[in-house]
């Protein structure tokens, strides 16, 4: 059971509304479903689903049930990093989803796995999530682990819980930087005015950590590496806002003036990659995999005369 008290900002908004941009596993169907249920109740009361909120009304949100959803198997194409009997590093694509979502069953990461592997994947996230050990953004291209089995899925998922599984990225952001290194350290909430968006903030934020390395910079932008210390939602865009140096694309933390184009190259959400994935396999052994950066970045980082570091020189 969830409580939710409703703030000033939030009052005169529609319930269902404001449980679906709060709830990101719940469509909106399904909210007036629990609605009329009474799983849902407001000052313990059932309401309707245009009923407005107002302020400091308590929410109650019981243990809702799942919906029921079949999650198809898709032939679509995957490049794969590395693969064995226990898990497979892919590279994903920028405009993929990592998992099917309400509103969204197709053409994500797991239809594309599902018909990859048929049955051989770990259930332990369920029918709407099964290998899915971690997850990157939509229009966040890069390396992914997905587990066949739940002996690998415990295994690695307890290295990302304690935070030792390497994850480097690497993007363009806007600005130059005085200092080459250094690390924020935010704590990261989700946003009481959009439940979609992240925040730095005291208040209801986790711990988060992100150390940066400048790898070169130009008149108006900056290549930089970033190693993420935590996996909150969103982290690596909402630390770089922060400190006036957001990601080059960012349609959500980013200027208000989106980039869609940049030296004739076509932008399509934040350019940021997920280059570098490093972890302890069931071997014992410790595994790293680098995913090459997606075409366009190169071509731009080429382009706003950025430039990059050997192979020799890559951490």
């Amino acid at each position: 059971m969830q409580e939710i008290t409703i703030t000033g900002e939030n009052s005169g908004l529609r319930i269902d509304k404001f449980l679906d941009n709060y709830f990101e596993d719940l469509s909106r169907s399904h909210i007036k479903k629990c609605l009329i249920s009474g799983d849902i109740l407001v000052n313990d009361k059932k309401v309707k689903a245009g009923y407005s909120l107002k302020e400091n009304d308590r929410i109650v949100v019981k243990d809702i049930e799942p919906e029921e959803i079949d999650i198809k198997p898709q032939n679509i194409p995957l490049d794969i990093i590395y693969e064995n009997d226990d898990y497979l590093i892919v590279n994903k694509p920028k405009n993929m989803v990592v998992h099917p979502a309400p509103g969204h069953y197709e053409d994500t990461l797991v239809n594309a796995i599902m018909y990859h592997c048929k049955d051989n994947l770990s259930g332990i996230n369920g029918v709407i999530r099964p290998g899915i050990v971690h997850r990157i953004d939509k229009n966040t291209t890069g390396s992914l682990i997905v587990c066949k089995n739940d002996k690998a899925h415990n295994y690695i998922a307890k290295q990302i819980k304690e935070h030792s599984i390497v994850r480097r990225y690497i993007g363009i952001v806007y600005g130059n930087f005085a200092a080459t290194e250094g690390i924020v350290d935010k704590p990261i909430g989700r946003s009481v005015k959009d439940r979609k968006k992240m925040c730095v903030t005291e208040k209801n934020g986790k711990d988060a950590y992100t150390s940066y390395r400048v790898i070169s910079q130009c008149k108006e932008y900056s290549l930089v590496e970033f190693e993420l210390k935590t996996g909150r939602t969103h982290q690596i865009r909402v630390h770089m806002a922060s400190i006036n140096h957001p990601i080059v694309g960012d349609d959500v933390y980013g200027p208000k003036k989106i980039i869609t184009t940049l030296k004739g190259v076509e932008i399509v959400g934040q350019c940021l990659h997920a280059r570098t994935i490093g972890f302890i396999d069931l071997d014992k052994n410790y595994v790293e995999f680098q995913a090459p950066l997606p075409e366009y970045m190169e071509t731009l980082i080429k382009k706003l005369g950025l430039t990059q570091e050997t192979d020799n020189e890559q951490k």
